[in-house]
This record gives structure tokens, sequence and C-alpha cells, in this order.
């Protein structure tokens, strides 16, 4: 048939593509060639990765903005206001009051944040497929480097 390979007697590989030492020169820069091109599309992914968890991070990344601003903003407003009234109704002297009604103003706020920041979390976990990807390619890359020198094994398994 037209379409099928013959079989030469002899090393055929030597004879048409020159000394072994083009062959390994060869070998060599198909090789960086395959690590360049797996470079970029490892690069390509990640950059495709960091979008997704940018874009799923933006809303919680706008909630903490937003609660923290929310909290600089009543802060002050809401420990004065609440130090009068807890002074007037337990007829304590307005340091103490102000005290306590800090304390409750810092834990609510703490509460929002932990929160928000829960939810930015979850939204980084899109990186493991570069990650997961990077790890083949780079035990592709050993694998290559650790049996680019020996012979074929003629058993199939």
């Amino acid at each position: 048939m037209d379409d099928q390979a013959t079989v030469r007697g002899g090393n055929s590989a030597s004879k048409e593509n020159g000394s072994p030492e083009r062959q390994v020169v060869g070998g060599l820069a198909e090789l960086g060639n395959d690590i360049a091109t797996l470079l970029e599309l490892q690069l390509k992914l990640t950059w495709l990765d960091l979008k997704e968890a940018f874009g799923q991070a933006l809303i919680p990344l706008i909630a903490v903005a937003v609660g923290f601003l929310f909290i600089l903003g009543a802060l002050p407003v809401a420990i004065l206001g609440l130090a009068q009234i807890v002074a007037t109704a337990f007829k304590l002297s307005v340091g103490v009051a102000t005290l306590l009604t800090g304390v409750v103003v810092l834990m609510l706020a703490a509460t929002i944040l932990f929160v928000a920041v829960r939810s930015i979390g979850p939204s980084f976990s899109t990186l493991r497929r570069s990650r997961e990807e990077f790890e083949r390619n780079t035990n592709w890359i050993r694998t290559v480097l650790l049996y680019s020198g020996r012979g074929v094994s003629r058993r199939r398994f």
C-alpha cells in the first residue's frame, strides 16, 4: 500500500537525520520548544484563573470595603450616642458607658468582617486548576528528561 511506511535495513534514522550529535541537538531543541509551549499555556491558564477568581472575589471585596467605611463613619457616633443612653439608663458615668458601647460596636464590626473575609477565600479555589496543570507539566518534563536517553521498551502492558 502506498500510504504505509517501508522498513529499511540498518539504522535509517541516523542515515536520514545525520549524525547522532545532530539527533541530540534536534531532540533538545524539540524539548525546549515543548517546554516553552507548556510555559505559555500554563501562563494563559493562570491568567484566566486569576481573572475568574477576581470576578468571584469582587463583590465580597466591595462588601468588605463598604463594611469598613460604615464602621469608620458610624463608630464615633454610635459610641457617643449609645454611651449617653447607657449612662442614663443604668446611671453610669459617661466614661464607663462609652467603653461598654465601644466594645459592643467593635464586636459587631469584627463579626461583619469575619463573614466577608470568609466569603473571599473560596473565590480563589479556581487557582487549583492552574496548580494541577503545572504539576502535570512538571511531571511530564521530568519523565521526558528521565527517559530521553534510554531505549524504548518493547514490553506491552
